[in-house]
């Protein structure tokens, strides 16, 4: 693939999932400038590693794949500084009826997210990729294990998610 090639294919999958890798990024960080220091990380892993786009996935799973790799990456540079960096989702809060609505649904995305930053890495990713309802086969596709793997991984994320969240509610009282 020549320059011209790789610039064009690169632009269409910014086009197409710059979403993707900026709902990636703000999982797991915690300011806006940290977010987009780590989308532009994530974009210039895509170019690098587009040589090496076998096309045996759909661009959009091999971008998670990217994004989610340099993700864990980047946490492991910054650990010391940067505990636990699995921030909120993109959520719809404005779809709340009113005030009262939306603020008990800020609270309940909060306690949710509480829970999932007490998550094991591999796990948060799992729920991340849930949440943003990729199948259990493209789940399984983007971590490389088996689809019944990820049934398996997920119920049990979901199970201890429940039970952070009794904890979390527990506290909160």
């Amino acid at each position: 693939m020549n320059e011209d090639e790789r610039e064009v294919l690169f632009n269409a999958w910014v086009g197409q999932h710059l979403a993707l890798v900026g709902r990636v990024a703000r999982s797991y960080v915690d300011t806006e400038e940290d977010c987009q220091d780590l989308v532009q990380e994530i974009l210039l892993q895509v170019w690098f590693s587009i040589p090496q786009f076998e096309r045996k996935a759909k661009p959009s799973t091999w971008i998670y794949r990217v994004a989610l790799n340099t993700a864990f990456a980047w946490q492991r540079r910054n650990e010391r500084q940067r505990r636990r960096q699995f921030q909120p989702l993109v959520w719809d809060i404005d779809a709340a009826k009113n005030e009262t609505d939306q603020a008990h649904q800020r609270e309940r995305i909060e306690r949710l997210h509480a829970a999932i930053r007490q998550l094991p890495k591999a796990d948060a990713a799992m729920v991340l990729l849930y949440l943003d309802d990729l199948s259990y086969r493209e789940i399984a596709e983007i971590l490389g294990i088996s689809e019944v793997n990820v049934g398996v991984k997920l119920n049990r994320a979901r199970k201890a998610l429940a039970e952070l969240m009794k904890e979390e509610i527990a506290h909160d009282s």
